[in-house]
């Protein structure tokens, strides 16, 4: 439905060819030139380019002049990042969080959830004695492939003091396994890809985590190479996959599946008594779907019509798949993370999944965000009852299969509040008290508008937070007129002017992610997408141009729809590991919004102006800030 939308919203664009600086560097990006023009109300038509229709603006209020914030935002509010080697206590986040296996008494109440995880650190994590640790163990025997970042050939893990720090063209060393994050795509890159990109470089331990983004090449065969070469969004990761930290990966749904030796297999009903003959290659077949090869291995083999089914089963499989060969977590694309995983994926025993919504029964999962241990008796148990299933691995068909076989406590299940802190507000099954905030709706995160989100701030306990307009730059430049800042929050002169960008920003602005990467140059084919054309991002030397015609003044707060407000990401559901957005994917973060504090606190790290939640300043290559919607300008 969202492809046939998106055509028909823009069929001329279908079919377009541009060249990569014209695509990043002028049509994605530039103002169109002599397009500004007044209209009687004081405000200005502007026809950005890649937009289908001009936009209105007010000069005294508008994404180029708008405070950040009406308050100071503490950006280092989770504290020092936890130690490389530190281990969540899985089944005491789901006793405190769930109650008791039988009764569940306490999985609604969401808010009580939350505040313990966001301040019972010192209950949870563990610092296992030396012997124990993750990186005191052998990489040659590490579930997950290339945990050493060298093929597993390494007989230790680099010595914390002696490991490499990141740079802009290095990610430096792991001093313990790294550990692969998987996610799965199907066409060309939109914002929701970026901002999940961006949620993970801003919160996890990049030298110890590799994002393998999966792209559906079973329908797309070039779907890599188009992503790499011809999709202007995706454009500004290229040097994030040239450092390493990003992968993308051919997602071909596999016909046979490898499955662990010295287990049974068949799931207790036994292999043939009499196997048939070998094939032609020494194949056996010892049981139904099974097959043994001429080294021991078995393996579990589907037909062509099993591997006939919609893309949204695609999705479903092909986690279970991927983790059972490479270990690692699985996130949808629409989930951002909030703090760093890394505890959670470290522990021997790191299987899990998370409830849906406050739903009581035992087999009740969501695999939105999920882990499994590779190759392991659990792992190729659920892939080989998912094909049982005739290729049915919605979670709850999943999660119902393992309880009635007495495998559910095996796959741990997590309370909403770790990665879907508002689904049980959604679907009104909530006790206790609110969320902070208390979001009753999956779209009300993309409001802006004061007022739009009524009671968001019930459940907050904390303290007055500091009044202070931030503009564009979060710190003071001398090129301020620090005079036009005076009484902002006091409400008495209510203006403020535009900040000047850092020179990395610009430098990041201009280059627009076009960088050669695999032998490809600036002269490669760009097929244009429907989404970054409709959107644009400007250089400062442009925002200048706009001022110049009069179309950004100084800042007057009154008559601003979006004017800015309290909301940080210090209290975006403090606790919480993922935020989940379900979808929503035509809807676009409006100016202030709760979205729109997580891009702006994003762009504001990577143009090294601002710190992430853990206190660290980015040190690798230039990252292209978000762009702006023309209908939210």
């Amino acid at each position: 439905m969202f492809g046939i939308i998106e055509a028909m919203k823009n069929p001329a664009k279908a079919g377009a060819i541009l060249k990569v600086p014209d695509a990043l560097g002028g049509h994605v990006g530039r103002l169109l030139p002599d397009v500004v023009k007044p209209i009687k109300s004081g405000k200005f038509r502007i026809k950005f380019a890649g937009a289908k229709k001009t936009t209105t603006i007010n000069p005294n209020a508008n994404v180029f002049n708008r405070p950040e914030s009406a308050v100071v935002p503490r950006d280092d509010f989770l504290g020092p990042r936890p130690d490389v080697d530190t281990e969540a206590d899985l089944r005491l986040l789901i006793e405190e969080c769930r109650g008791t296996y039988s009764e569940v008494e306490r999985a609604k109440n969401i808010f009580d959830c939350l505040r313990f995880l966001a301040e019972g650190e010192g209950r949870y994590y563990t610092l296992p004695e030396r012997v124990d640790r993750a990186s005191e163990q052998d990489p040659r025997a590490a579930e997950y492939a290339h945990a050493d970042g060298l093929d597993d050939t390494r007989n230790n893990y680099v010595d914390i003091a002696s490991a490499r720090p990141a740079s802009t063209s290095s990610l430096g060393s792991c001093p313990g396994p790294i550990i692969p994050y998987h996610v799965y795509w199907t066409g060309p890159a939109t914002w929701r890809v970026e901002i999940f990109i961006k949620s993970y470089l801003y919160t996890q331990n990049l030298a110890c985590s590799r994002l393998w983004i999966w792209l559906d090449s079973d329908r797309n065969p070039s779907a890599v190479e188009d992503m790499t070469t011809k999709d202007p969004l995706f454009a500004r990761f290229l040097p994030l996959v040239n450092r390493g930290d990003i992968n993308l990966k051919a997602w071909h749904f596999p016909s046979r599946i490898p499955l662990p030796k010295a287990e049974d297999n068949t799931d207790g009903v036994g292999y043939h008594k009499n196997p048939g003959q070998p094939n032609f290659k020494g194949e056996t077949a010892v049981a139904d779907g099974i097959i043994e090869d001429t080294n021991g291995q078995q393996w579990l083999v589907l037909t062509p019509k099993q591997m006939t089914f919609l893309p949204v089963a695609v999705s479903d499989a092909m986690r279970f798949v991927v983790l059972h060969l490479h270990g690692g977590a699985y996130f949808d694309m629409d989930v951002l993370m909030l703090r760093d995983m890394r505890p959670l994926l470290l522990p021997r025993d790191h299987s899990f999944e998370e409830r849906w919504a406050a739903h009581v029964h035992p087999g009740d999962h969501n695999t939105a965000v999920m882990s499994l241990t590779a190759n392991s008796s659990l792992s190729s148990y659920l892939v080989r009852d998912g094909v049982r299933m005739g290729l049915n691995f919605h979670p709850r068909v999943i999660g119902r299969m393992a309880w009635k076989d007495g495998r559910d406590r095996e796959l741990l299940m997590l309370e909403t509040a770790a990665f879907d802190p508002i689904w049980t507000e959604f679907n009104r099954d909530r006790e206790g008290r609110c969320t902070v905030p208390c979001l009753r709706d999956y779209g009300a995160a993309f409001k802006g508008k004061p007022g739009a989100i009524k009671d968001e701030w019930e459940s907050y306990d904390g303290p007055q937070l500091q009044p202070g307009g931030l503009v564009p730059g979060v710190e003071a430049e001398p090129t301020l007129d620090e005079a036009k800042l005076n009484g902002f929050t006091g409400n008495t002169q209510n203006r403020m002017i535009a900040w000047n960008r850092s020179r990395r920003e610009i430098r990041a602005l201009r280059r627009r992610g076009v960088v050669p990467h695999g032998g490809s140059h600036e002269e490669v084919i760009v097929e244009t997408m429907a989404e970054p054309l409709d959107s644009f991002t400007t250089t400062s030397e442009e925002e200048a141009k706009l001022r110049e015609a009069g179309a950004v003044a100084d800042y007057v707060l009154k008559e601003d729809e979006y004017p800015p407000n309290n909301r940080t990401l210090e209290n975006f559901f403090r606790g919480a590991w993922t935020y989940h957005v379900h979808n929503q994917w035509l809807k676009h973060p409006e100016p202030s919004s709760w979205f729109d504090v997580l891009e702006r606190a994003h762009g504001g790290f990577f143009a090294c102006r601002r710190v992430n939640p853990y206190g660290e300043k980015w040190g690798g290559p230039d990252v292209v800030g978000y762009n702006k919607w023309p209908e939210l300008v």
